[in-house]
C-alpha cells in the first residue's frame, strides 16, 4: 500500500502540473449560441466554462487508467484482481482528498479454466474460442458432435427434429454501427444469453455462439449468459467472426464435426464491495447525486473500455471539482459498482441497502461506453417526467458545446443505476461516440492502447459539469 500511495503522490503532483494540452483537432466553437436567451443554467456558465477548461488541461484520469489496466489488469468477480482493484480506487479517492468507504457485496465467482476447440471433419483446424461467462465444463475429454448451423432462434424451432445430440451454432451477424440506430447488440446478444437453453430445450449438447460484434481480427468476444431451470445445462462458447462463418460455409457443402473441450465452474459467492468516494454537500448534504461506473471486468484483456474508462472519468470528475474549489449544495457521490459483467450484484445491492435514501437521491448518472468522445446523455425515468428531465437536462447540456456533447434524448441510463429509476431516481447514461466500442468490447483486446486521452478528459468534463448543476441547482430535475 506504501508504495501506492507514492505512485498515486506523484500522479498527482503532475497532474496539477497541467500535463497535456487541449488537443488541436478540436473544432473552434467560440461561436456557439446557448439553446435560450435566458435560462435556469446562466448562473453556471462561469464554473463550466472552468470545469471544462480545468478538465482538459489534465491527464489524471489517463494516468489513473493506466495503473488500473497495465498493473492490475482484468477483474473478474471473484477474483484476487477485482479485490486489488477496489482497494486501489479506495486509495487514490482517499488520496485525492475524498471521503471514501467500501460498502460488502457478496458476487458470483465462475472461472474458466482451460479452452479448446476445433474442426475435426471435413476439415481439421483449430478455432478460437471463448466460453461464456457462466458456462458449465464439457465432459472429461470435451464433446465431439455434428455442427447444426442456424440464422435465428425462429429457424432453430422450425429445425428443432433436426438437434438432438449436436453442437448448434448460432451464425448470428451483428449489424454495422450507423450515425442514425448505433450498434446492432441488443438485437444479437440475446443469442449469447439465451442461447443454450433454447438448444437444450431440443436436445442439443452445446452451443457455439457467433462473437457479438461487426468487426473482427479473429477476436472472440466472452459475455454473460443465462441458463433456464427447467432445462439442461450445456456448455456454451462463442467463436470469432470468422470461424463462424467458416463453419457456417462447409455446412452448406456437408456435415460438420467440431471438438469442443470447456472446464469453467461456478464456486460458492465471493465477497466483493462497492467502493464509496463523496463530495459533500454544502448545503444539503443528505440529497446526493450518484455518478457510478463498475469496477469489474471479464477476464481477458484489460478491462479499459469496459468499464476501467467509465470509473476513472466518475473519480476524475469529482477531483476536478475538489481542485477547483466547487463545493455545490448537495453531494456528488461516486459509486464504483461490483459485479455488473455477470450478476449485477453491485447496483441491486446498493438500491436495497440505500432504499431509505432514494427519496433524496435527486439524479444518478453512469458511465458504460467506454472512452471515446462524449456525445450527451440517454435520460431513463419514470415516464410522467421523461419529458421534463430530457428538457431539463438538455438545457444543462448546452453547457458543453465545446465539447460537443450537448445531445440528450431518452434513452437507456445504465445497468447498475437501473434499479434506482423504479424508485422513482431520474438517471442518465453518458452517452459516446461508440462506433468502434464493440470491435473490443468483451476481448482479450479490451487494452489501453485503444483509449485517447483526449476524448477521456472531454468525458471527465461533461460529467463533472452536468453533477455539479444538478447538485448545486436549487430545485430538482424532476420538478
Amino acid at each position: 500500500m506504501k508504495h501506492l500511495l507514492l505512485l498515486l503522490a506523484a500522479c498527482t503532483s503532475s497532474q496539477q502540473s497541467g500535463v497535456g494540452s487541449t488537443p488541436t483537432w478540436i473544432a473552434d466553437t467560440s461561436s456557439f449560441t446557448p439553446a435560450s436567451s435566458a435560462s435556469f443554467v446562466d448562473p453556471y456558465r462561469d464554473a463550466a466554462s472552468k470545469i471544462i477548461a480545468a478538465a482538459r488541461a489534465d491527464r489524471g484520469a489517463f494516468i489513473k487508467l493506466q495503473y488500473l489496466t497495465d498493473r492490475i489488469g482484468h477483474r473478474l468477480s471473484g477474483s484476487p484482481q477485482l479485490d486489488d482493484a477496489i482497494a486501489w480506487a479506495a486509495a487514490a479517492m482517499k488520496a485525492d482528498g475524498h471521503d471514501t468507504r467500501l460498502e460488502p457485496v457478496m458476487v458470483p465467482h465462475w472461472v474458466r479454466g482451460a479452452e479448446d476447440a476445433a474442426i475435426v471433419t471435413p476439415i481439421a483446424r483449430p478455432i478460437k474460442i471463448l466460453g461464456l461467462g457462466g458456462t458449465v465444463a464439457t465432459p472429461k475429454g470435451g464433446i465431439t458432435a455434428p455442427v447444426m448451423v442456424v440464422k435465428s432462434f425462429e429457424e432453430l424451432d422450425a429445425r428443432a427434429s433436426e438437434a438432438r445430440g449436436k453442437l448448434v451454432l448460432y451464425d448470428v451477424a451483428m449489424a454495422v454501427w450507423t450515425e442514425a440506430k448505433g450498434s446492432g447488440y441488443g438485437e444479437v446478444a440475446r443469442y449469447r444469453t439465451r442461447g443454450a437453453s433454447a438448444a437444450a430445450n431440443y436436445g442439443a449438447v452445446g452451443v457455439l455462439i457467433r462473437s457479438v460484434t461487426a468487426h473482427s481480427l479473429r477476436t472472440p468476444h466472452t459475455g454473460a449468459m443465462s441458463y433456464d431451470p427447467t432445462q439442461p445445462k450445456i456448455p456454451a462458447a462463442a467463436v470469432t467472426v470468422e470461424d463462424s462463418q467458416l463453419i457456417a460455409r462447409l455446412s452448406v457443402q456437408g456435415p460438420v464435426t467440431v471438438k469442443l473441450s470447456l472446464e469453467g465452474k461456478l464456486l460458492p459467492d465471493a465477497k466483493s464491495a462497492n467502493v464509496i468516494g463523496e463530495l459533500r454537500g454544502r448545503e444539503r448534504p443528505d440529497e446526493i447525486v450518484v455518478i457510478g461506473a463498475h469496477i469489474d471486468s471479464w477476464d481477458v484483456g484489460q478491462g479499459a473500455n469496459d468499464d476501467g474508462a467509465g470509473c476513472v472519468i466518475m473519480m476524475q470528475a469529482l477531483t476536478t471539482l475538489k481542485r477547483l474549489q466547487l463545493t455545490p449544495r448537495r453531494t456528488i457521490r461516486v459509486v464504483l459498482f461490483t459485479n455488473e459483467e455477470n450478476g449485477l450484484r453491485g447496483g441491486k445491492t446498493y438500491a436495497e441497502e440505500h432504499a431509505a435514501e432514494l427519496p433524496k437521491t435527486v439524479f444518478a448518472i453512469e458511465a458504460d461506453s467506454g472512452s471515446f468522445a462524449p456525445r450527451g446523455f440517454g435520460i431513463e425515468t419514470k415516464p410522467e417526467v421523461t419529458g421534463k428531465v430530457v428538457a431539463k437536462v438538455s438545457e444543462i447540456a448546452s453547457l458543453l458545446g465545446a465539447i460537443r456533447a450537448t445531445k440528450v434524448q431518452a434513452s437507456h441510463g445504465g445497468a447498475d443505476i437501473g434499479p434506482m429509476v423504479s424508485k422513482g431516481v431520474p438517471t442518465a447514461g453518458l452517452d459516446v461516440d461508440g462506433r468502434t466500442y464493440f470491435d473490443t468490447h468483451h476481448t482479450e483486446a479490451d487494452t489501453l492502447d485503444k483509449v485517447d486521452p483526449a476524448t477521456l478528459a472531454d468525458s471527465v468534463a461533461a460529467i463533472a459539469v452536468l453533477a455539479y448543476v444538478i447538485a448545486e441547482m436549487p430545485g430538482r430535475v424532476d420538478d
